[in-house]
């Protein structure tokens, strides 16, 4: 590999919109501000394609190495992944030359008896059962080097579930805090939203599917500083693969009127843009044989992009939910944008995907830390 790269012909994605055609050198893996090419450089003619930063996928599953060569293909360079039952096995993928850097959670924190230790086959450690045991969880977790602290908010009105009460949220927010993680929460019904934000969290993945979020709510999460990763190709798969048949079930037995419909999802996304909530993308992509919807590693964040856009996003809004936000969101600093010093996780495009967000997926080249990976 060429210690120099040389980027010509190519139009920059700077993290508000476009350049024109420009000339852009990476050396040593690193984008520098250099304007005068070395002899012993590669060049890349980028042949009036676009220069994006690698993306970012902020909810995702990794099992195998497949998983981060299916995320490679796609442009996807970093990935955070969001609860495993496997530490040791998950760390033995990370830092691997090719592969996109990988953060994690560990274990999730829930209630004793909640679906992720009763079904899910987490350790039963990963169970909080005080507030004073709050502070074990978070120290286990920060013992292991996790990135952040995952917790697992339910609905405590949902038949079947097994939710945290408010103050054991509190203390886990907290004592996650004390140790500078930030914390991560599960939750998919308005009501677990609200418990969440209540609780001090700083990231909430999903968004609900009982009925959208309220312009006031939507504030209120802004003024906040709150971090919504809404998930929405997991939430329409969701919507779509467990059928009315369950949903309406439960909702006879809450008494509750309005449908689960994915439309209350988009809606959310909608009610989050419009109060300047931040949005980061993230998939939930995943390999769980239980789990209700399995989206797929690497393709479906183009995915979700697409969606975004669909909610009200514009192009470039859903192009910066995937790199520079989440870079900015969880301490990346070295990455999400094309800048002098930063690392050279990039990607080549075809077309204009601050126009047509599809153009996301015509990818032609791939780079990580400046080595060429896919194309």
């Amino acid at each position: 590999m060429a210690a120099t790269t040389v980027f010509t012909n190519v139009r920059a994605f700077d993290g508000a919109g476009v350049t024109a055609l420009r000339t852009l050198i990476v050396r040593d893996g690193l984008i520098t501000d250099d304007i005068v090419r070395p002899a012993d450089a590669e060049t890349v003619d980028g042949h009036g394609g676009v220069l994006l930063p690698g993306l970012i996928d902020s909810h995702v599953h990794i099992d195998t190495r497949s998983d981060l060569e299916q995320c490679v293909r796609a442009g996807v360079t970093t990935v955070l992944d969001m609860a495993t039952r496997d530490l040791a096995a998950l760390d033995s993928l990370r830092d691997a030359a090719g592969l996109p850097t990988v953060l994690r959670a560990g274990m999730p924190a829930s209630a004793p008896g909640g679906t992720h230790t009763r079904k899910m086959g987490f350790a039963g450690s990963s169970a909080v059962t005080s507030e004073a045991d709050a502070a074990r969880f978070v120290a286990d977790r920060a013992q292991e080097g996790v990135d952040y602290i995952k917790v697992i908010v339910e609905d405590p009105r949902m038949p079947g579930t097994a939710a945290l009460p408010p103050p054991i949220l509190a203390a886990i927010a907290a004592a996650a805090h004390t140790r500078g993680l930030l914390v991560v929460a599960h939750a998919v019904t308005s009501a677990a939203l609200r418990l969440a934000d209540d609780a001090g969290v700083d990231v909430i993945t999903h968004a609900p599917l009982n009925r959208e979020l309220s312009a006031n709510e939507a504030a209120a999460l802004a003024a906040r500083g709150s971090v919504l990763v809404p998930t929405l190709t997991m939430m329409r798969g969701v919507s779509e693969a467990v059928g009315r048949k369950l949903l309406f079930r439960l909702l006879r037995r809450l008494r509750v009127a309005p449908p689960v419909e994915y439309a209350h999802a988009r809606g959310s996304v909608a009610a989050a843009r419009a109060a300047g909530l931040t949005i980061v993308a993230g998939t939930d992509a995943n390999n769980e044989a239980g789990a209700p919807f399995s989206p797929r590693h690497g393709s479906s964040l183009a995915e979700e992009l697409g969606l975004l856009v669909d909610a009200g996003l514009t192009p470039t809004a859903a192009i910066q939910s995937a790199t520079a936000l989440p870079a900015r969101t969880f301490g990346l600093n070295d990455r999400g944008i094309i800048a002098a010093g930063l690392r050279a996780d990039l990607m080549l495009v075809d077309g204009e995907p601050t126009v047509d967000i599809g153009a996301i997926r015509n990818v032609r080249g791939v780079w990580i830390a400046g080595a060429r990976v896919q194309g």
